[in-house]
């Protein structure tokens, strides 16, 4: 059974940090694609970051520069370092796991920036 849990979402004032974590199981973590991705109200969710198996990320340019996307395979768990959040970074953030068969969804979890 595939699970991904997200934590690490919280209340931050402008400017400030987060780290989210997504703890993986059910799956081969180290061959998989993990990608970070955020819905704010009445929006369509967007990619934020993505982490090949080997190491390559990609980032949204309206995150570049600001985040950090990392993965740790002896603990099965992809980071999200989230640095100078603007509150335009308010949203619930969703951890994805791609296989070759299927995508996999975490249940999210809320980032609010306040001014």
């Amino acid at each position: 059974q595939v699970q991904l849990v997200e934590s690490g979402g919280g209340l931050v004032q402008a400017g400030g940090s987060l780290r989210l974590s997504c703890a993986a199981s059910g799956f081969t973590f180290s061959r998989s694609a993990m990608s970070w991705h955020r819905q704010a109200p009445g929006k369509q969710r967007e990619l934020v970051a993505d982490i090949s198996s080997r190491g390559y990320t990609n980032y949204a340019d309206s995150v570049k520069g600001r985040f950090t996307i990392s993965r740790d395979s002896d603990k099965n768990t992809v980071y999200l370092q989230m640095n100078g959040l603007k509150l335009e970074d308010t949203a619930v953030y969703y951890c994805r796991a791609t296989t070759t068969l299927y995508n996999y969804w975490g249940q999210g979890t809320q980032v609010t920036v306040s001014s």
